[in-house]
């Protein structure tokens, strides 16, 4: 095995598919590799990928190395941290056998990650999932004991001017199967104009699939300059110590007069769901949203006592995106039916009393057919 390309590392995978081509080669620090990462870098049309860390170590049954290993791509694993001491980005290197190369020396070596071997430490990993399991739990007993406030209080929300109440809310995270519920959802969203609000990335996806957010909610890490720059209303993610370090980058941009800090211990697509229904929304659609033990490790969360109050406080309201694809059809009843045939008999009828071409056609069509009867 021999591939040549040009490197390009970032330790932040969701960063570096930004600016990754089918022709580099992809050097990452990921441990446990999740699967909406796996994805993207797949949809690079990356080639070859080079993980500094152990793509799944073992502490959970994490699918992303195995995505990207059925998917073709061919996975170095575990070179160590030191390769970003020594690779540039931009550099041309080579990848033989188990080998990373620069100007014909070898400054890393890892170990080729077939599709049965990452499938073996799968089956592994499950059996760590109970103490993760147990973790989990213990971390989220901890949290509801700290944070109730969040179900039992009314809570301060940001003095936004998007108007939300009574109006259907469409929380977009970039999470699991974001696409292709976003894509299903096209007719809710032109028929029932929900305010639409994108958490951190989220915020982009909209955008791709042809539309605007209303309000960008996160820790403003992982969403472009043009969603922040493109109108909507942005709420910083703060820490409950009031610091909010995404709003340094708010300021880069020129765009803080758009911008509320909003400091509060839950997850980013957690303050979205209650700026929601603390505003009054008749109806929350949650698209993307981590929803299961397995999608919160993915995430890298040692617990999920936040959304568990979040969507008790909230759950009369909300519903998940593909409920909502298969509650609403965006169909032509029979009243729709009425009115297209109406609209076409009124233009047949102004044709025929404009034209005279049109009268004396159909006249000459009456009477070949009186005669054809014996009229």
């Amino acid at each position: 095995m021999f591939y040549r390309g040009v490197a390009k590392l970032d330790k932040r995978t969701k960063d570096l598919v930004k600016r990754l081509n089918s022709e580099d080669i992809a050097i990452i620090d990921h441990v446990d590799m999740d699967r909406v990462s796996a994805e993207a870098l797949l949809a690079t049309g990356v080639e070859v990928v080079v993980n500094a860390a152990p793509s799944i170590s073992g502490a959970y049954p994490n699918l992303g190395p195995l995505l990207l290993t059925r998917g073709g791509v061919t996975l170095i694993d575990g070179v160590g941290p030191e390769i970003f001491g020594r690779v540039r980005e931009g550099d041309l290197i080579e990848v033989t056998g188990e080998n990373i190369l620069v100007d014909g020396e070898v400054c890393a070596r890892g170990r080729r990650l077939s599709v049965s071997e990452v499938e073996a430490l799968v089956e592994a990993a499950k059996v760590g999932l109970e103490g993760q399991l147990d973790k989990f739990a213990r971390n989220t007993i901890e949290y509801l004991e700290r944070e109730r406030d969040i179900l039992l209080d009314e809570m301060w929300v940001p003095p936004i001017k998007t108007e939300i109440h009574g109006r259907h809310v469409l929380v977009v995270v970039r999470g699991y199967d974001f696409k292709e519920d976003l894509n299903v959802l096209r007719p809710y969203i032109r028929e029932m104009r929900p305010v639409l609000v994108g958490v951190d990335g989220g915020a982009d996806a909209i955008i791709e699939a042809g539309f605007s957010p209303d309000l960008v909610v996160g820790d403003m890490d992982s969403v472009s300059d043009e969603a922040l720059k493109g109108g909507a209303e942005l709420i910083v993610h703060a820490y409950t110590d009031g610091r909010a370090p995404g709003m340094e980058r708010i300021r880069s941009l020129g765009v803080e007069g758009k911008a509320f800090a909003w400091p509060l211990s839950a997850t980013s697509e957690d303050l979205a769901l209650l700026l929601a229904w603390e505003s009054g929304a008749d109806l929350i659609v949650a698209l993307g949203t981590h929803a299961n033990l397995i999608e919160y490790l993915d995430k890298g969360r040692k617990g999920m006592a936040s959304s568990f109050l979040v969507r008790l406080k909230v759950g009369q309201k909300l519903v998940d995106a593909k409920g909502v694809n298969k509650l609403y059809r965006s169909s032509v009843g029979p009243s729709h039916l009425v009115l297209i045939a109406f609209g076409a008999l009124t233009v047949v009828s102004a044709v025929v009393l404009i034209s005279p071409e049109v009268r004396a056609f159909i006249q000459l069509v009456v009477l070949r057919l009186r005669a054809w009867i014996g009229l």
